[in-house]
């Protein structure tokens, strides 16, 4: 439906749209580029719930859209001026004709072969159902697929990288058959993707940008020595970067403020512990897909295991606590900023305490980190009952 609607918006203003299927956010950034559009949007919930699925939206060079540019849309949109063609003027509407191929261009682009690997992808019945298995083999692993159909009504539902529990369960499995496997997992719209190693631990984000970084430094091909990742990313990754003489910027937390902060500092390579990650080497946005066969490709090269590639990732314990609030405005209550600075001066030096508003959810995120894990567990569970205790207030209509 929305599809639908999109596609009668563009050529109701007599603009062509051309419909590629089902195929990962990143490809269509990928796609917009090659072949000279002004522009790409993708219909999906990327890894959220199927009920907030939206659109986004690339520019002609992909990359997404700025605020600014949102901005001046959602203006013309509000406005009487916008084009109404008719008759041969209004747009052409069509299905593409092997445009995917563009992707697949990028996606084996440097790779090495995977012979020998065995990897159990899990798609989340999203957007990297076919093209990510596909893709490997043709590198030369051996896939095993879960939840690799094309069905929209099961998209991030107890699968994929919303939870990884199906694919940890695969590994182990094969594991005990006495068969070494290593798992990654996508999310709906497969800009993101997160693994499971060898042994059935997960590598987060955090984990392949450290292996990332450290293979591009080796190779010379890290700029400015330096990984943008967000505020999120586990103190623990901060650490061991540091040991490889690599520094981490951090950036707010979205793909949008890592990817500002990649572009403004000349940096090439980002992401967020979620398993976002953008290499300007390959693609504008965070690409999935490219992410494994990149990831693998170490592996493969190195003839190591993903285990002994992160292990050097230590992470700190952190805690996360989600408060559901529709008013944001609770952050600003004097008693909630009391216990945020309470628990700021309680960590000191020792770790790190962040909250902030959900970008995509009505929560209120409440993130403490440290080497003390019942500090922080403490200090996490004190700062979000305040807030709790507030957002109760403000649905009572209590000015407290």
């Amino acid at each position: 439906m929305i599809e639908a609607a999109l596609i009668a918006g563009i050529t109701s203003v007599g603009g062509d749209a051309v419909a590629i299927g089902i195929v990962p956010t990143p490809a269509v950034a990928c796609v917009t580029r090659a072949s000279h559009a002004a522009g790409g949007a993708v219909v999906s919930a990327s890894h959220n719930p199927i009920a907030d699925n939206g659109v986004k939206f690339f520019e002609a060079d992909g990359f997404k859209l700025s605020d600014e540019r949102e901005s001046r849309i959602e203006a013309a949109l509000d406005g009487d001026d916008l084009p109404r063609p008719i008759g041969t003027e209004v747009g052409v509407a069509r299905v593409a004709q092997n445009l995917s191929r563009h992707y697949y261009d990028e996606l084996y682009a440097g790779a090495v072969a995977l012979d020998g690997l065995h990897v159990v992808v899990d798609a989340g019945f999203g957007a990297a159902y076919a093209i990510a298995p596909y893709a490997l083999r043709k590198l030369g692993a051996r896939v095993s697929e879960i939840n690799c159909d094309a069905d929209g009504s099961r998209i991030n539902v107890a699968c994929g990288a919303t939870d990884l529990r199906p694919l940890q369960a695969a590994v182990r499995s094969a594991k005990e058959r006495g068969d070494q496997a290593i798992g990654v997992a996508f999310d709906g719209d497969a800009d993101r993707a997160l693994f499971v190693d060898e042994t059935g631990a997960v590598a987060t984000g955090d984990h392949v940008l450290y292996a990332l970084a450290r293979d591009m430094k080796e190779r010379r091909e890290l700029a400015g020595d330096a990984v943008v990742a967000t505020v999120m990313s586990n103190v623990g990754f901060e650490r061991a970067l540091r040991a490889c003489g690599i520094a981490l910027v951090r950036a707010a937390v979205g793909d949008r403020y890592v990817l500002e902060a990649m572009r403004d500092g000349g940096y090439d390579l980002g992401g967020e512990q979620s398993g976002h990650v953008v290499d300007f080497r390959f693609n504008t946005t965070g690409d999935g897909p490219r992410t494994a066969i990149t990831l693998l490709g170490i592996v493969a090269s190195q003839r190591t295991t993903l285990h002994e590639l992160v292990r050097d990732v230590v992470y700190a314990p952190q805690i996360l606590l989600n408060v559901h609030s529709v008013d944001l405005g609770v952050l600003d209550a004097p008693a909630v900023r009391d216990a945020i600075a309470e628990g700021e001066r309680s960590l000191a030096e020792s770790g790190r305490l962040f909250v902030r508003a959900s970008g995509t959810e009505p929560l209120i995120r409440v993130m403490a980190e440290g080497d003390d894990r019942a500090l922080i567990e403490a200090i996490a569970a004190r700062v979000a009952g305040q807030i709790e205790r507030e957002a109760s207030r403000s649905r009572k209509g209590d000015p407290g």
